[in-house]
C-alpha cells in the first residue's frame, strides 16, 4: 500500500487483511515515521519510505495507491511496469488523458487495473440494483441528483488538499461527485452527452464549489445533478424516477432506501460493513485466484472522468 492517510484507516487498509486469501504485507509513505506508525498499529509485516522498494518487494503481489490524485498516474505507471496488478484511489487521476494513459500502460503490461469506486460491490447499492432489474419501479426515465453542504473548514489554516486542482483535479466535486457519477454508470450503462456549468460562487478556495449538469445514458434515460459545496443546508439525494414508481437514496448517507411504487411505500435499511472497501477488495482478489471479475476496473473509471471533466470544462460531448 502506497500512502497511509485516512482513506486507509478504517475504509480500505484493513479490509486487505480481513478479505479471505489476502493480506497487508507492506506500506510505504514518504514519511518514514508515519509508514512505521502504521504499520505497528495495524499489524503490517514491513513500511518504508521509498516506493521503489515496495512496489519491487517479492513478497509484494499487487499495490493499492492510496495517495491523493496527483501523484496516481506516475505509481500507476512503475506499478504496472513492474507487472503488477494495481488498485487505485478515486478519482482515478487528474485528468481523463491520464486515465486513458494508465489504462494503456496496463494492458500492454498485461495487468489489471482497478479503482476504489466501492459502491459497486456495498450490499445497499447492490440492493438498488436489483431493485431496478426486478422492475420494481417500471421502466427507469430519469435521474436526479442533488447534493449541498456548508463549508466548514477554518479559513485560518491551510487549505485541504481536496480543494487545490493541481492535487485534486478541481474541488470536491472531483472528491464525491464522481462517486454518484461511477455508481449511475454501474446502474445504466455508459453517459452519451453531458453539458454542464461551473462555478466558484464562495471564492473560499481555487477550485469550483458548485457545478450542475445534465446527461443522457446511452440507453436514452436522461439525468440532471446539482452539486454545491458552499451552501447552507446538507442534502444527499438521489431520484430515480420509473414509469411506475421513483426510488430515493443517499450516495453517502446510512439512512434507508425509499421505494413508491404501485405496491406502496417500502423502507429498506441496509447497513454498510465496517471496512467499506472490502467488498470491493474481496472482488479483486477472487478476479486474480479467477473467481470472477471486478466490477470498478480502469475503463468504467476512465468513463467517469470523462464525465466529469465534460461538467466542468463546459465543453459537451
Amino acid at each position: 500500500m502506497i500512502g497511509c492517510g485516512q482513506v486507509t484507516e478504517v475504509k480500505s487498509g484493513p479490509g486487505f487483511q480481513k478479505a479471505d486469501h489476502s493480506c497487508l504485507q507492506a506500506v510505504m509513505c514518504r514519511n518514514g515515521e508515519l509508514a512505521k506508525d502504521y504499520a505497528q498499529r495495524h499489524g503490517v509485516p514491513k513500511y518504508t519510505d521509498d516506493s521503489d522498494e515496495l512496489i519491487h518487494d517479492s513478497e509484494v503481489d499487487a499495490v493499492y495507491i492510496a495517495t491523493p490524485p496527483h501523484v496516481h498516474h506516475d505509481y500507476v505507471q512503475q506499478v504496472a511496469k513492474a507487472g503488477k496488478p494495481v488498485y487505485v484511489e478515486k478519482p482515478m487521476a487528474l485528468n481523463y488523458q491520464q486515465c486513458i494513459d494508465m489504462n494503456t500502460v496496463c494492458e500492454k503490461a498485461g495487468v489489471p487495473l482497478w479503482v476504489a469506486y466501492y459502491r459497486r460491490a456495498l450490499p445497499k447499492f447492490l440492493t438498488i440494483k436489483s431493485l431496478l432489474e426486478k422492475g420494481l419501479i417500471g421502466e427507469t426515465r430519469s435521474v436526479m441528483v442533488t447534493f449541498t453542504r456548508p463549508f466548514t473548514h477554518d479559513l485560518g489554516k491551510p487549505l485541504p488538499w481536496r480543494v487545490q486542482p493541481e492535487i485534486a483535479g478541481g474541488g470536491f466535486f472531483m472528491d464525491l461527485g464522481c462517486h454518484t457519477l461511477d455508481f449511475l454508470d454501474f446502474l445504466f450503462g455508459p453517459i452519451q452527452h453531458v453539458a454542464g456549468h461551473v462555478s466558484n460562487q464562495g471564492k473560499k478556495y481555487p477550485a469550483e464549489d458548485t457545478v450542475s449538469g445534465s446527461f443522457m445514458f446511452t440507453n436514452g434515460i436522461l439525468g440532471s445533478a446539482m452539486w454545491s459545496f458552499d451552501s447552507f443546508v446538507y442534502q444527499d439525494k438521489v431520484d430515480i424516477i420509473g414509469t411506475h414508481g421513483m426510488l430515493t437514496f443517499s450516495s453517502f448517507g446510512t439512512d434507508h432506501l425509499q421505494c413508491i411504487s404501485k405496491n406502496g411505500e417500502q423502507q429498506i435499511t441496509i447497513d454498510h460493513p465496517k471496512h467499506v472497501q472490502q467488498p470491493l477488495i474481496q472482488s479483486m482478489v477472487n478476479e486474480l485466484n479467477g473467481q470472477g471479475k471486478c466490477p470498478s476496473d480502469g475503463m468504467s473509471a476512465a468513463r467517469t472522468a470523462k464525465v466529469m471533466q465534460a461538467m466542468m470544462s463546459g465543453e459537451p460531448f
